[in-house]
């Protein structure tokens, strides 16, 4: 038999929506939390688009032998972020199996990003989203598949850079990497929406453990993640 309280809770999940979550103020300590993560994602992302940014104004501008140092530049502080937010993923996800409240979510969008590979990973979240139930395995597996368009956002972005270093096909290689800033910044801002929801109900007395894990994030090696077919209309 379920209790008055289980039903409040499954009414109370319904009811919640990401916009719901993302607009209302965190309490103090979970802010402080969300805000410490996000300005050290955005310090990162910024970072990563300086360099790029600077290595297409040389390049417009004939330094090619600077321009590519930049951008190889622009590779590995990518490489970096991307290793952060895919642990950050990962932690999520196991941690997500445990709360009592799963969190509110809403599948990923292909009509925010650009390129193949992450609309095509978008909209095999869409059909999962429709059909598993449940918010928490929802949760999971979009962590997951953001997980993938992270990791092999960076294994393309590394990719066409060694293309412009080894001079082969470097106008197409140059033209790529906007897209897939593009679709990276996309999932930057997918992983403060997940966050937040994610705070919202993360227990009180787990919040000391999760902040650690948070701030201080496993070394990893970057691994390739699944590829996604195109979803079948």
């Amino acid at each position: 038999m379920f209790s008055r309280r289980h039903f409040r809770q499954i009414g109370s999940s319904r009811l919640r929506r990401v916009t719901d979550d993302w607009i209302r103020a965190l309490p103090r300590e979970k802010s402080e939390i969300f805000e410490s993560l996000v300005h050290r994602w955005e310090r990162a992302f910024a970072m990563t688009s300086v360099a790029l940014n600077d290595a297409l104004s040389m390049r417009a501008g004939g330094e090619l032998v600077c321009a590519t140092q930049q951008v190889e530049l622009s590779s590995v502080l990518l490489g970096r972020l991307s290793r952060s937010l895919i642990s950050f993923c990962d932690s999520l996800a196991a941690r997500a199996r445990y709360i009592e409240e799963a969190p509110a979510v809403e599948p990923l969008s292909a009509e925010f990003f650009r390129g193949d590979i992450a609309q095509t990973a978008a909209d095999w979240n869409t059909l999962l989203h429709q059909i598993v139930f449940g918010g928490r395995p929802r949760f999971i597996n979009k962590l997951k598949i953001l997980s993938s368009i992270i990791g092999r956002l960076d294994h393309e972005f590394r990719r066409a850079v060694e293309q412009i270093s080894k001079a082969a096909q470097p106008s197409a290689s140059w033209k790529m990497l906007d897209c897939l800033q593009y679709d990276f910044n996309t999932c930057l801002r997918e992983s403060e929406i997940v966050l937040k929801s994610f705070l919202r109900s993360l227990p009180a007395d787990q919040l000391a453990v999760f902040s650690v894990e948070a701030q201080n994030p496993p070394a990893k090696r970057l691994r390739l993640r699944p590829r996604f077919s195109r979803v079948p209309a």
